[in-house]
């Protein structure tokens, strides 16, 4: 199998596309779509947000210490894809994408009210790193739609129609191949569990 050398750089491909809501909810607000975002740890929670310091969210989180990842449908794409290439500087995102802010239950920016997860964010740490500057952030509240939830009061998040971003492309995530550990997971007998 031949493989092709390419320069260093980024092919950790598909990577969540979200929207990040920043701002003080009731004056002026923005949102900003990222994709160079995701976890960091589980305990306790964190989570980042990487962004070019010449955007406009960028001089608003780094003042406010605080953003909102909203987790992004395909209903939501092209709202999400608005978000990423209009600036908050000229156009009123929520306005022109129709998207409604709702107050957060631990920060002072605004939640997008049709996103099904919201994930609350307090900056602990700004990186430079180049390109980009990671604002490093301790989830401080989740709060996700009630439409989602199982009445064995699990939540059901792949029900909700997440996308992906992979190489300048957004994708729906597809079938389901498979759950944690599946690979290992044995029959009652002992046997490994065929896969269906």
């Amino acid at each position: 199998m031949e493989k092709i050398s390419f320069k260093p750089g980024n092919m950790v491909y598909p990577v969540p596309a979200v929207m990040v809501s920043c701002g003080k909810y009731g004056e002026k607000t923005n949102i900003v779509t990222a994709a160079w975002t995701g976890t960091v740890c589980s305990d306790p929670p964190m989570a980042y947000v990487s962004l070019r310091p010449e955007r406009y969210s960028y001089g608003v989180i780094e003042e406010s210490g605080e953003y909102v990842i909203n987790l992004v449908t395909e209903d939501l794409a092209k709202a999400m894809d608005y978000c990423g290439v209009r600036s908050g500087r000229d156009v009123d995102k929520w306005k022109e994408c129709g998207l409604t802010p709702i107050p957060s239950e631990t920060v002072k920016c605004p939640a997008i009210a049709e996103s099904p997860v919201n994930i609350e964010c307090r900056v602990t740490q700004k990186l430079g790193l180049g390109s980009h500057h990671m604002f490093l952030a301790e989830v401080t509240a989740v709060r996700v739609d009630g439409k989602y939830m199982k009445d064995t009061g699990a939540f059901d998040l792949n029900a909700s129609r997440l996308l992906a971003y992979s190489h300048g492309t957004y994708f729906g995530l597809g079938k389901k191949l498979g759950t944690f550990g599946y690979s290992v997971r044995k029959t009652k007998d002992g046997r490994p569990k065929r896969k269906k």
